[in-house]
């Protein structure tokens, strides 16, 4: 293949890959880090000594507590501020969130349209246990019944069924894709210096990008809430979320400017014109003695 052939093949595969970039790491992310329950719990751990997301629970579970049992809703809202900062409280958020986060991913497994619901039974259960052992008061005689708690509607579940079988897709693939499209771009070129250079630029520029879009649709997302005191709460859900995302992102532009400079000051070592040697002074060159004349007697 001549030379021209081959720098329209490499840059189009290198095109390619690198807008594959971020939508690959986006999709690796959603598939790999979202969907295992281990790591979403993990994640949303520290959460649970958050200030604004100990006021959002506060507030909510005291309205409904101080609604069901008619107290005064201050002195119930204090009650429950109070106890979001126990180890009962931690634990109870960890079993809240596994049980929520089994029931969804047990429901996009499932091809039936139900409602995806949680049992307070499984997480008031143990809650009742660590107070028991904590010996709070009254502990023993908190009830533990079987409310079914809905969280993803029928019409819901299947929109978020088929984006799950979309990402568990390409999660895999489009990674894969964009490394193998780089890899014969780079082979392919008639410089592979300048081939590997713009693969790495393209590749920063698709961290920036990932960034970017992180950062774009946080707002997007504040701004869709109803009420603006729940923000505080959700900055810090979406932050506690998108921090792998985030990393990566920097991880991608941080690598390609490096590979880059690396690459460019390679090729300039190479191609730098080398040092001529300094003459030395020239001596002066010495004069032989006069030769003897011959003299006639």
């Amino acid at each position: 293949m001549s030379r021209s052939p081959r720098t329209a093949l490499s840059a189009a595969l290198i095109a390619l890959a690198c807008l594959l970039v971020p939508f690959g790491t986006l999709a690796a992310w959603a598939a790999y880090g979202l969907t295992d329950t281990g790591r979403y719990v993990t994640t949303m751990a520290p959460l649970a000594s958050d200030p604004a997301v100990r006021d959002v629970v506060a507030d909510t579970v005291g309205d409904e507590v101080a609604r069901a049992s008619g107290l005064d809703r201050v002195l119930v809202r204090d009650a429950v501020r109070s106890f979001t900062g126990t180890h009962a409280y931690r634990t109870a958020w960890d079993t809240a969130n596994t049980a929520a986060h089994t029931a969804v991913m047990r429901a996009l497994h499932d091809d039936r349209d139900r409602r995806v619901t949680l049992d307070l039974a499984a997480v008031v259960a143990p809650l009742k246990r660590q107070l028991a052992a904590d010996r709070a008061p009254f502990a023993e005689s908190i009830p533990v019944e079987h409310r079914a708690l809905v969280l993803v509607r029928p019409h819901e579940l299947a929109v978020l069924r088929k984006g799950y079988h979309v990402l568990d897709f390409a999660g895999f693939w489009l990674p894969s894709a964009a490394v193998l499209f780089a890899v014969t771009g780079i082979a392919v070129a008639a410089c592979r210096r300048r081939a590997l250079t713009a693969t790495a630029l393209g590749t920063a520029l698709g961290g920036a990008f990932l960034g970017l879009a992180v950062a774009i649709g946080r707002r997007l997302t504040l701004d869709d809430l109803a009420d603006p005191a729940h923000r505080p709460a959700a900055a810090a859900v979406y932050d506690a979320l998108t921090t792998t995302l985030r990393t990566a992102s920097w991880l991608l532009l941080t690598l390609g400017l490096t590979v880059a400079a690396a690459a460019w000051l390679t090729g300039y070592v190479r191609t730098a014109p080398p040092r001529r040697p300094r003459r030395a002074s020239a001596a002066p060159a010495s004069v032989p003695p006069p030769e003897p004349t011959r003299v006639r007697a």
